[in-house]
């Protein structure tokens, strides 16, 4: 698995030939009814029996790609380190232990070292991003309250 410093942006070729690939799979999944859909590879001639879970995954991480985001494909029961928690998060080492040991973020530990599951990560994030989207929201309500966005006029 690549670390987070490691993920490259798609290239230009690339994003196109994700786009390409992307419709062409979005419109098949439109039309297909079997949960474990059989796909061929046409150099090889292979036939291969595919989850329709995976296949809908697949469309998603083209469809990122060719809009030229960076793909990183983590299983969620996956342990971090809290070097690699800060990372994700966008914050300081420290900050993370803090957010540990105050019980905001589930940790275990393994001898000295703390290891924080991926999913846990991801949802302390959403939860950030949702309060700071209410947060911003009200903000906004009380200056229209106020009369501020009519200044403008």
């Amino acid at each position: 698995m690549l670390e987070l410093d490691e993920i490259k942006r798609p290239t230009k070729e690339e994003q196109e030939v994700a786009l390409t690939s992307y419709k062409a799979l979005a419109a098949t999944l439109e039309e297909l009814r079997s949960k474990n859909p059989e796909i061929e590879i046409e150099e090889t001639e292979e036939k291969i029996r595919i989850p329709l879970s995976a296949l809908k995954l697949l469309a998603k991480i083209l469809k990122a790609t060719s809009q030229g985001k960076p793909i990183s494909i983590v299983p969620l029961a996956t342990e971090m380190t809290t070097q690699s928690a800060a990372e994700a998060l966008g914050c300081s080492r420290p900050h993370v232990i803090k957010l540990l040991e105050s019980g905001v973020i589930p940790f275990t530990k393994v001898g000295r070292h703390r290891r924080i599951k991926f999913e846990d990560i991801i949802a302390y994030k959403s939860k950030m991003k949702a309060e700071r989207r209410d947060l911003l929201i009200k903000m906004m309500r009380e200056d229209e309250n106020d009369g501020l966005y009519s200044l403008l006029y």
